[in-house]
């Protein structure tokens, strides 16, 4: 199943299904007015909507009309909770490589996170309005998943049977402010302003075998300017989602609309490219002592989409321009 939140007079859009190849949709205000709605009620929403999305496909849906991606919100305009990780050790590992750092004693067992802003998520086709060209803007290109309610203490082993939906993100960075954020121990604040979703948020199901282990094993294809960036592919995912979930629940119960990313996909094989400017920098300073590509500049315009076999977005595209705010 796919859904999705059109932009509205209000904060939190209206639900939308769409239809597989991303063509069609249907309004479903009766069964469920919000996604953060239809998260919380799943049990009794997810059969209602299902069945919308099966007559949508089949073309017996009632009121439905064309889904466009520019009329879109992020799926979650807002979310209680934005935990976003550094799940895949090869990104990691490139930084300490690059810049001489110590290795983290636990980085195999224990995975990195910090809690990022969720008042204000991007839509897909929003521009990234932002200060100043000098704060090093960065793109990029993550997994995520929502969940319903996780209980405390949840372990990785059940964690995934709540995860409810995935979702692609551009978790926009600001790479000058970061060195001294991490430095204070306090974590991000000016380093990460507000990440951007695809446009379509698709139940597990939908991956078919692509959903597997928690993890989402499909090439997440970036590129910039027009020019292909990379497309690294998210089964080199080092922590599942359901780690990160039972990482996250350690020490707190999660409310049911909590996102969790994945961190940069990062692949060991470089012909995959990178999914951020950070990454590719890290990479020329390895090889040639010294990074040549340079951070997002205004006017520069970012793409992600992923995929399936068939050639058949998953998404739906994040396609974005970088604007001065």
């Amino acid at each position: 199943m796919k859904l999705a939140t059109l932009k509205a007079d209000n904060r939190d859009g209206v639900l939308v299904v769409v239809s597989k190849d991303l063509s069609r949709a249907v309004r479903v205000r009766s069964i469920a007015p919000t996604l953060q709605c239809a998260i919380e009620n799943w049990h009794s929403a997810e059969p209602e909507l299902e069945a919308c999305y099966q007559a949508l496909n089949a073309g017996e849906m009632a009121g439905d009309f064309p889904f466009v991606s520019q009329e879109a919100a992020a799926p979650l305009p807002r979310a209680y909770q934005w935990c976003d990780a550094s799940a895949f050790l090869n990104h990691g590992k490139l930084m300490q490589q690059a810049f001489n750092l110590p290795a983290h004693e636990d980085a195999e067992t224990t995975p990195l996170m910090y809690q990022g802003a969720s008042d204000d998520f991007l839509g897909p086709c929003d521009d990234i309005c932002l200060p100043d060209e000098a704060d090093g803007i960065d793109f990029e290109g993550e997994y995520g998943v929502i969940v319903d309610d996780i209980p405390l203490g949840c372990p990785a082993d059940k964690a995934t049977s709540h995860i409810r939906l995935l979702v692609l993100v551009n978790d926009v960075s600001l790479r000058a402010f970061a060195p001294r954020e991490m430095k204070s121990g306090f974590g991000f604040l000016h380093a990460k302003p507000s990440s951007s979703f695809g446009p379509v948020a698709v139940t597990p199901d939908e991956l078919g075998e692509h959903w597997r282990n928690g993890r989402i094993e499909l090439p997440l294809q970036v590129s910039l300017n027009g020019e292909w960036f990379g497309s690294p592919n998210g089964r080199e995912m080092s922590f599942s989602f359901g780690e990160l979930i039972a990482h996250a629940a350690k020490t707190r119960r999660l409310g049911a609309g909590t996102i969790v990313g994945s961190g940069t996909v990062s692949n060991a094989d470089r012909s995959a490219g990178s999914a951020c400017i950070t990454e590719r920098r890290t990479i020329e300073i390895i090889d040639n002592g010294v990074p040549s590509t340079p951070f997002l500049k205004f006017g520069d315009c970012v793409r992600m989409q992923v995929l399936d076999p068939h050639g058949v977005s998953v998404f739906g595209d994040i396609e974005q321009t970088v604007r001065p705010s």
